[in-house]
């Protein structure tokens, strides 16, 4: 189940051009098949939520929470996905100070044609911990 925040423009198609994905199933507590409290993903995303009230981008650049991006290893987990352009997923993302770094990496990624993140380029909290750098689909 996702759920989008942050009502942006839309492609024709009625899909926004960029999105922002946020796991929030990371960093849970589990106790009999039951999560236990608010999660990290969870504390993250609201953190992004609240950041971006303020966020030059915040109507282009939707945020959508996930139930589960299937990297529980390496939580907490975000991605930066829009058409015709590289796909990245970022884990190891602290509960607490990553929502900063991640508005700003999606800020870079915004103006980027092709959506390329030159490691150099990118804020410290994400330079490590990509798990994926993903093609665009051929058109």
């Amino acid at each position: 189940m996702t759920t989008t925040v942050n009502i942006s423009p839309t492609s024709p198609l009625g899909v926004a051009d960029h999105t922002l994905f946020v796991c929030k199933t990371c960093a849970s507590a589990w106790q009999d098949g039951k999560r236990l409290g608010e999660s990290g993903g969870q504390k993250l995303l609201h953190q992004l939520q609240q950041l971006a009230q303020d966020w030059d981008l915040r109507d282009e650049f939707p945020i959508q929470e996930v139930e589960c991006m299937s990297a529980c290893n390496r939580s907490c987990v975000v991605a930066f996905a829009a058409k015709g352009k590289l796909t990245y997923l970022f884990g190891d993302l602290a509960v607490d100070g990553s929502a900063s770094a991640v508005l700003e990496c999606a800020s870079q990624y915004y103006v980027k044609a092709d959506g390329l993140l030159p490691w150099s380029e990118r804020p410290e909290a994400l330079k490590k911990g990509i798990l994926a750098k993903i093609p665009p689909l051929s058109q």
